[in-house]
């Protein structure tokens, strides 16, 4: 397995496909790569010769991946639980952030359905 920013990505996949198995990088932005650093998308991790690998881990390194881009994601998010704005607000709550019913769906934020009993009818 060839290891590219610190992820070992398959080798008998195509360039552009296994590039998307690094954190923040899509197919789009594995083409942009394989292209600066004048590689083939059709050929297989296995035919990139020692040179090649290099030429990508130099394009690669221009962009923020991984660990770099995860952690930027949290402060972000962090930053606007902390100053209190809405979306901040609905992060801390665990509820969808974006404008999305919560009576019937969002089982993915709410998680699993907690039932609730109902209340008993006094006796006269």
């Amino acid at each position: 397995m060839a290891r590219i920013a610190g992820v070992d990505i398959p080798k008998q996949k195509r360039g552009v496909i296994s590039l998307t198995y690094i954190f923040g990088i899509g197919k789009s932005r594995a083409q942009e790569i394989l292209a600066a650093a004048q590689v083939s998308e059709d050929t297989k991790v296995s035919d990139w010769t020692d040179d090649e690998i290099g030429k990508i881990r130099e394009a690669v390194g221009a962009y923020t991946i991984e660990g770099e881009l995860r952690s930027e994601t949290q402060m972000n998010i962090k930053r606007l639980m902390d100053i209190g704005c809405y979306r901040g607000i609905r992060h801390r709550s665990g509820l969808p952030l974006r404008g999305q019913r919560t009576k019937n769906n969002s089982r993915t934020r709410k998680g699993k359905r907690k039932t609730v009993a109902n209340k008993k009818k006094a006796t006269k």
